[in-house]
C-alpha cells in the first residue's frame, strides 16, 4: 500500500498567509516525526505531494524549496522514519495545472516512478479540500486532518475517515 501526505498543515506547521521560505521556518506538526516513524512500518512506499506556489509567487527559489525538503527528510529519517519520493507544483492557483492539487498530475508522476502503486489500495492525508478531491480523482480512501466538524460534515462524500493529526491517524495503523 501507498500512502500519500499532503505537507503543509500535515508534516509541518503551516504559515497562515504565508509559505516556509527556508528550512528554519520548517516547523514540524506535533507528533509528526512520531507519526511517520509508525507509518513506515505500515506502507510500502510514503510519499509526499504538495502545492508549493511560492516558488510560482517568487518567494523563494526551487532550488531552497529542496533544501527544505531535505531538511524535512533527514529529521524523518533521524526519527526512524522514511519518504520515498516528493512531488510538488510551483504553479499559481489559478493556473490550470495539472500537476496543482486537486488535479491528478502528482499521482501520476508518482505512478510512473513506483509503477507498483495501486491508487485503490492508497491513502490521501491532507488537511485541505483539494486534498480529498485529489485522493478521490484517482480512487484513493482519504483521511482528512482536521477538527473543524463543520468543514468535514459538508464535505462528508470526499472524507473516508477524520483525525486530528497525522499522528492520530497513524495509531490507528
Amino acid at each position: 500500500m501507498t500512502l500519500f501526505l499532503d505537507r503543509d498543515g500535515v508534516i509541518n506547521q503551516r504559515r497562515i498567509n504565508d509559505c516556509v521560505k527556508t528550512p528554519d521556518e520548517f516547523v514540524f506538526e506535533d507528533g509528526a516525526l512520531e507519526a511517520i516513524a509508525k507509518l513506515s512500518k505500515c506502507f510500502e512506499r510514503i510519499i509526499v505531494v504538495t502545492n508549493q506556489q511560492g516558488i510560482g509567487r517568487k518567494l523563494m527559489s526551487e532550488k531552497t524549496l529542496h533544501e527544505i525538503h531535505e531538511h524535512m527528510k533527514n529529521q524523518v529519517e533521524q526519527a526512524d522514519g522514511r519518504i520515498d519520493a516528493i512531488y510538488f507544483c510551483p504553479d499559481l492557483s489559478d493556473s490550470k495545472s495539472l500537476y496543482r492539487k486537486p488535479n491528478v498530475g502528482m499521482g501520476l508522476l508518482a505512478k510512473r516512478q513506483f509503477p507498483k502503486i495501486r491508487f485503490k489500495r492508497s491513502i490521501m492525508v491532507g488537511d485541505s479540500i483539494s486534498d480529498m478531491e485529489f485522493g478521490k480523482k484517482l480512487g484513493m480512501k482519504t483521511v482528512f486532518i482536521s477538527n473543524d466538524k463543520s468543514l468535514v460534515s459538508s464535505h462528508a462524500k470526499l472524507i473516508n475517515q477524520n483525525f486530528n493529526s497525522l499522528l492520530e491517524y497513524a495509531k490507528t495503523c
